[in-house]
């Protein structure tokens, strides 16, 4: 017999079905519930206690600090797998076997071309515009490039869709920040690998050769993979709503771009950076900051510490912390900021206060430092972070069209005037 809940309003007792997930998650089936009270909604801002649909792609747990993709833990992907493997799995179920993961990046490799028109559309666009702005624009771009509406019916339609965007979206993200640092853009290579490629695409100069280093690619590589996704977070409900209207991959990716660009969602470790800068200009002194960060009458935030989700540890964290190192000492990086960056973590680790409160360093706090060490710039941490997160919004906006999921229409508590009469404007 299948459990149930009971509201009571007024007296009256209504029964709403419970869903219980693979992970033993149960909630509450509410779908009913306006039709059956004659028009009684919840109201949940911000969707904290609201899941927006039923999904088999990612595991979250923060209280146990678990993140699992497709059911493989995010500890072991990210030690056995690369990228493109984890962005298989995300996006199409399993993990692909040796001659299909060759294949999908053969299929990446035959479709990185970009149309020379788009080089149009970034020239129209100043030096100092946004990266993600830029992002944002181009991804949307290609759908007039692409104007054949995808069949997600059709199995092939679906996949050639999803090779094209994976294969375009590190060269916009690369010339993007080429245009922006007033270099030639670059094709890149298709004798190297996906992470490696890009890294060429991105820091090539025109009057000399790329030299790969295997630290460097097995630091993004990682990182990319533990961005991959984290279940229905702003810009992935982003996604799958403007999906749900059945608006294309390319605009729907478009949206979640645009929603990743705030900095309460991927400029988190744009804002780690610009804190390490801060401290940095006001002296250097990681203890003051920490007092700081402890004093509850003081406006200063530590950012890269804690997170909304994971009310334990960061996984990811974990991860990321051992690659992060491996970076700076691989390229030898003497940097104030970075070195401020190692004080603060420190002092964080070992402080009871933060220990006692969980605040350890989050993944955000380890990629900004990788990408400071990696010579990318701030405003480009977001575009990074957007790379790493594409498998992830692909996978979203697939299974949502494939489970043919309503468009997304939330309701609302009206709390506005009420009916007035309207007044002549000599009246006013």
């Amino acid at each position: 017999m299948s459990k149930t809940a009971t509201l009571e309003i007024d007296g009256k007792k209504y029964e709403f079905p419970l869903v219980v997930g693979t992970e033993n998650e149960v909630a509450i089936d509410i779908k009913t519930l306006r039709g059956v009270t004659n028009g009684i909604t919840t109201i949940d801002p911000g969707y904290k206690n609201t899941g927006s649909c039923e999904s088999a792609i990612t595991f979250l747990n923060g209280e146990e600090g678990v993140l699992r993709y497709r059911g493989y833990a995010i500890e072991e992907l990210a030690e056995k797998a690369d990228f493109l493997e984890v962005a298989y799995l995300l996006i199409f179920g399993e993990l692909p076997s040796k001659d299909r993961l060759a294949k999908f990046h053969s299929d990446i490799k035959a479709q990185s071309h970009v149309d020379e028109d788009v080089k149009k559309i970034l020239d129209g666009f100043p030096k100092s515009a946004h990266p993600m702005g830029v992002l944002s624009s181009l991804t949307s771009a290609l759908v007039a490039f692409n104007p054949t509406s995808v069949n997600v019916d059709n199995d092939e339609d679906m996949y050639k869709a999803i090779v094209k965007i994976l294969a375009k979206f590190p060269v916009l993200i690369a010339w993007t920040y080429r245009k922006r640092a007033g270099l030639p853009l670059d094709y890149g290579d298709d004798s190297l690998g996906y992470v490696d490629n890009f890294l060429k695409m991105m820091f090539k100069k025109p009057n000399g050769e790329y030299a790969s280093d295997k630290k460097v690619v097995d630091a993004l590589d990682k990182l990319l993979i533990l961005h991959a996704d984290h279940e229905q977070n702003c810009s992935t409900s982003t996604v799958r709503i403007v999906g749900s209207s059945h608006a294309g991959l390319f605009a729907s990716l478009s949206a979640g771009i645009n929603a990743l660009w705030g900095p309460l969602h991927g400029g988190a470790n744009q804002a780690v950076i610009e804190m390490l800068e801060a401290i940095k200009e006001d002296g250097g002194d990681t203890h003051k900051f920490m007092n700081k960060a402890k004093d509850k009458e003081d406006p200063f935030r530590l950012m890269g510490f804690g997170h909304r989700v994971y009310k334990n540890f960061d996984p990811r964290a974990k991860i990321i912390k051992k690659s992060a190192d491996d970076v700076l000492d691989s390229l030898g990086i003497e940097d104030p900021v970075l070195d401020i960056a190692k004080g603060l973590e420190k002092e964080a680790l070992e402080d009871s206060y933060f220990v006692d409160r969980k605040l350890y360093p989050n993944v955000d706090f380890y990629s900004g430092i990788i990408y400071r060490a990696l010579g990318i710039p701030t405003e480009m941490f977001t575009p990074m972070f957007a790379l790493g997160r594409l498998p992830g919004w692909i996978a979203q906006w697939r299974e949502m069209r494939l489970r043919k999921e309503p468009i997304g229409r939330p309701r609302q508590v009206y709390i506005g005037e009420t009916l007035r009469s309207f007044t002549p404007i000599e009246k006013r």
